[in-house]
């Protein structure tokens, strides 16, 4: 069993930063790979970033260059440092974890709780 729990998540203004956290317990390998997802009200889950044990990241393109995450595996937790906001970044952001990484895309088996990130003009 793996528990994720995100913080961090507030209230910002457009073209402010803030920065996730996301502390993993439980079993996570050395194959683990940690990344991001958001859901905004009426929306499906959107994939954000992920990054693999060695350190490689994938982004959307929706946050290439203004999102920037990084990880302490000695703490198993994971970052998502959010820079130049905008309001369309308003969502619920959930950490995500996919244990046994055993295809070559993010497939998540854990997801944290959600932490909301309210981006106003």
């Amino acid at each position: 069993q793996v528990k994720l729990v995100e913080s961090g998540g507030g209230s910002v203004q457009a073209g402010g930063s803030l920065t996730l956290s996301c502390a993993a317990s439980g079993y996570i390998s050395g194959r683990s790979n940690l990344g991001w997802y958001r859901q905004a009200p009426g929306a499906e889950r959107e994939f954000i970033s992920y990054i693999t044990s060695d350190g490689t990241t994938t982004y959307a393109t929706s946050v290439k260059g203004r999102f920037t995450i990084s990880q302490e595996r000695a703490k198993n937790t994971v970052y998502l440092k959010m820079n130049s906001l905008k309001t369309e970044d308003t969502a619920v952001y959930y950490c995500a974890v996919d244990v046994w990484n055993t295809h070559s895309y993010f497939s998540p088996n854990y997801w944290g709780q959600g932490t909301q990130v309210t981006v106003s003009s």
